[in-house]
C-alpha cells in the first residue's frame, strides 16, 4: 500500500447572490445579513479549490489527471455557477440560501459521484481573500 498523496485544482468563478430566509421578516433578514441581503444582489470572485487525496497508481504516477478534474469542475461547477445569479439561475439554491457554506457543500456533492470512491474529496471555497470555508471537515 503506498502513502495518501493529495493533490488539488485551483478554479475562478463569479456569481451573484443574495443571502435571505424567506421565512424572517425584512427586517430580520437585514440584521443577520446585512448588505449581503441586498434585494438587487450582490457578486463575488469565487476561488475554488478542489482536491483529491488518495494512493499514486503506479501505471500512471497519478492521483487523478488534472486534465480530467479540471474538466470536471468545468463541466459540473463552473459551467452551472459562472457568471449566473445562484439564487435565480441554480437549482440547488432555489430553497437553499447560498451562502458560502452551502456552496461549498453543494459543489462537494456534485463533484463527488464522479471522483472514484476510494479517493477522499475536500472542497475549499474563497468568497473573499480573506474568508473560505472548507468541506468537509
Amino acid at each position: 500500500m503506498g502513502f495518501k498523496v493529495a493533490i488539488s485544482r485551483r478554479e475562478h468563478f463569479n456569481s451573484a447572490h443574495r443571502l435571505h430566509n424567506k421565512k424572517w421578516s425584512d427586517e430580520k433578514n437585514l440584521n443577520v445579513f446585512g448588505k449581503c441581503n441586498n434585494p438587487n444582489y450582490h457578486g463575488h470572485n469565487y476561488e475554488l479549490e478542489v482536491k483529491v487525496i488518495g494512493t499514486v497508481n503506479e501505471d500512471t504516477g497519478y492521483i487523478i489527471d488534472t486534465k480530467q478534474l479540471s474538466s470536471l469542475i468545468k463541466e459540473h461547477v463552473l459551467d452551472k455557477f459562472d457568471h449566473k445569479n445562484l439564487n435565480l439561475d441554480v437549482a440547488e439554491f432555489k430553497k437553499l440560501n447560498p451562502t458560502a457554506e452551502n456552496i461549498v457543500i453543494v459543489t462537494y456533492n456534485i463533484l463527488r459521484p464522479h471522483i472514484e470512491e476510494d479517493y477522499e474529496l475536500k472542497i475549499k471555497l474563497y468568497e473573499t481573500p480573506r474568508n473560505f470555508v472548507e468541506y468537509p471537515y
